[in-house]
């Protein structure tokens, strides 16, 4: 599904992602763990077009185009506090011209129906990572990213966000980027540690 080859970014003298390749095949979710300031956010940033690497390839050889999507959930949300849970679903597609009819049912899915008018104001973190992860998947995205998805949220709200994770598993390529090893066990098919900007298996 996904082949990243010899990828490096470096910001100054800091070489972030120092020779990276990795493999995921479709429907797998990866997890990738290691300390602060490692290079896993790069490495989120690479794929989804939000940083321009130095040098490497990120090719999707066993797709006949050799072309793919990310989303991206973010650690923060990001949410639009200006529009409803729904607006913010529907916002992105709207702009793009594509299809946004599936926002009633991904709510559902995510377990958000009753809160599809609330403003993020209104919504507790459990909450606004739904809705993120939401937003995220109404583009259809190939691989779904996830930056560090429970690392505002308590034990209860953690384990919410893994079950929904959980539910996308084998229909959703998925890359998680996490401190929370209990995140790590509980979700992924593959697991590796990203430190000092290098990759390796464990």
């Amino acid at each position: 599904m996904l082949r990243v080859s010899n990828l490096c970014k470096s910001f100054g003298t800091v070489k972030a992602v120092d020779n990276v390749s990795f493999e995921i095949e479709k429907g797998e979710t990866l997890a990738i763990i290691g300390p602060s300031g490692g290079g896993k956010s790069t490495i989120l940033r690479l794929l989804n077009g939000l940083e321009i690497p130095d040098s490497g390839d990120i090719i999707f050889p066993y797709n006949e185009n050799k072309t793919g999507t990310f989303g991206l959930v973010f650690q923060e949300y990001n949410l639009f506090p200006q529009y409803t849970v729904l607006g913010n679903l529907t916002l992105a597609p709207k702009l793009l011209k594509k299809n946004y009819s599936q926002a009633e049912e991904i709510l559902a899915k995510v377990g958000l129906s009753d809160k599809k008018n609330n403003y993020p104001s209104q919504l507790s973190g459990g909450q606004k990572q739904r809705t993120a992860i939401a937003r995220a998947l109404m583009l259809k995205p190939d691989i779904l990213c996830f930056d560090e998805p429970t690392s505002a949220l308590d034990p209860k709200l953690t384990e919410e966000i893994v079950n929904i994770i959980n539910q996308m598993k084998g229909e959703q390529t998925i890359i998680i980027v996490t401190h929370d090893m209990d995140v790590m066990r509980g979700t992924a098919d593959k697991t590796a540690v990203m430190d000092n900007g290098k990759l390796r298996w464990v």
